[in-house]
């Protein structure tokens, strides 16, 4: 079994509570090694199960609760014995980073959503170690949900590729509200606590905002992006306008004196001029993105056999808040920006491209729907290691380095390529390389009885479209050179 179907076998895991394998395994846990490896912390797997022996693995496979078959334990746990062991380094990075003077611990937020709508909820995040949140939002208004309110597009391993939600505010009366808000900050002083806030009027605006501060808050955003609310001049309605996203900031700023942080929409053609209209309205921060306006036909999903337009969220939508985190990070007009990003973070490395892009701190929502806020465990863990890997104490050293490495359409070499290389010893002759270029790509791989693909020179352009449908990880790049 190869490191690719280690994690392909990672992803069959159910992730149970209280896991049935780990219980019938008495020195060691390996349903959070299994956990570690889908969460792209494979690096650091080995502890949760170095000490366990042959037989107590065995009985674990034995113990495992899975629909179909049993986990493969005891391979994954040989793998990760041989490939991974403790990263040899000699800094000691911390995750702790500003983000618009506050001083966070971590950079791994809740984004204001249904994981945070009351003081159980926010404070059994904190106890795992999620360094603050951005509560769900308050407002003045009457808010009745929907039910059912939620609809999945799945991968075909059940995991979610996207999340579609009707979702509006908080149904709490705004004074518990921002009474929950004030216990958390007294009992966690040194997590970060964010009211997220929805106004129709200027004056609700500063009525919200001076509450949250009252309450002991630690900053303010501003709900400027919420796709489905019933009532217009709420919500997308206020960030797809520019007159209205400065003003309502303006008058926000004016009356706090906390952080204030509008929070953009996705659903209008580029951000940054709205992001502009925010700054020169004297935000201290930007969050982006909140969900885009989507459809999904799933009769279980009707509300009283209606469907409606709504909110998407999971990782299909991370490239496109990349695309508008750096479009931001590119804007002259906003350069030093203090951005807070989300959109389809799972693992640390989804939260790393975010920070690499100019991000401060990540707002996690869909991955906690899915599987709770003990993902927090890698997301950290696996920071740290990969700072450990390349000798970073400072997530400081990595916001925006990576915003320089991007060009336009224009200004890209066009006169040399790359060719693909096929790895032998790991191709297994499934030939989804040769029908992908056969039928959708230049007819440039040639698949014979020995089942092996060979690139034919000649018809190659190096679209590594081949690379790309590979299953094993076969196909690799040549060196660059240039185009004849």
């Amino acid at each position: 079994m190869r490191t690719l179907h280690l994690n392909e076998e990672a992803e069959r895991c159910l992730l149970c509570e209280n896991a049935p394998c780990t219980k019938a395994c008495k020195t060691a846990d390996p349903a959070r090694a299994v956990r570690a490896v889908r969460f792209d912390n494979s690096a650091n797997a080995w502890k949760w199960i170095k000490d366990a022996s042959e037989e107590e693995l065995a009985a674990a496979e034995n113990a495992c609760i899975h629909y179909d078959r049993p986990i493969r334990i005891r391979e994954i746990a040989k793998i990760i014995a041989e490939k991974y062991q403790e990263p040899d380094s000699k800094v000691n990075p911390s995750l702790e980073i500003e983000f618009c003077g506050l001083k966070c611990e971590n950079p791994f937020f809740l984004a204001s959503s249904a994981i945070c709508t009351n003081y159980e909820m926010v404070s059994s995040a904190f106890e795992a170690g999620w360094a603050g949140v951005f509560y769900k939002t308050i407002c003045l208004e009457e808010i009745k949900e929907v039910s059912p309110r939620f609809d999945v597009v799945k991968n075909p391993d059940g995991s979610f590729a996207g999340f579609r939600n009707m979702e509006q505010l908080s149904e709490n009366p705004p004074d518990v509200d921002f009474q929950i808000l004030a216990s958390l900050k007294r009992n966690y002083p040194s997590k970060i606590v964010v009211a997220s806030i929805m106004g129709s009027t200027e004056q609700q605006w500063i009525d919200l905002a001076v509450m949250a501060e009252e309450a002991g808050v630690d900053a303010v955003e501003l709900n400027f992006s919420c796709p489905q609310m019933k009532l217009s001049g709420m919500g997308s309605d206020v960030g797809q306008n520019m007159e209205l996203v400065a003003i309502y900031t303006s008058y926000v700023k004016k009356a706090v004196s906390i952080p204030v942080i509008p929070k953009m929409t996705p659903n209008v053609d580029s951000m940054g001029k709205f992001a502009v209209s925010a700054h020169f309205g004297g935000a201290d921060g930007i969050s982006a993105i909140n969900t885009i306006k989507s459809v999904t036909m799933s009769t279980g999903s009707e509300v009283d056999g209606k469907k409606i337009v709504s909110g998407y969220s999971g990782k299909a939508v991370k490239p496109i808040a990349l695309r508008f985190i750096l479009e931001m990070a590119q804007s002259n007009l906003i350069k030093n920006a203090q951005l807070s990003g989300i959109g389809g973070i799972n693992t640390w490395r989804d939260a790393l491209e975010f920070i690499q892009l100019g991000c401060r701190n990540t707002q996690v929502c869909t991955a906690v729907m899915e599987y709770g806020y003990r993902i927090i465990d890698d997301l950290k863990e696996g920071m740290l290691t990969y700072m450990k890997q390349r000798g970073i104490t400072s997530l400081e050293e990595i916001v925006g380095e990576e915003v320089g490495t991007f060009a336009t359409t224009a200004q890209v070499d066009r006169d040399t390529k790359v060719f693909p290389t096929v790895d032998r010893s790991v191709c297994i002759g499934c030939g989804r390389c040769y029908i992908s270029c056969r039928d959708g790509g230049h007819q440039a791989i040639s698949f014979g009885e020995d089942r092996q693909p060979r690139i034919i020179g000649q018809k190659c352009v190096g679209c590594h479209l081949c690379r790309m449908v590979c299953p094993t990880g076969a196909i690799g790049q040549a060196k660059r050179i240039p185009k004849r």
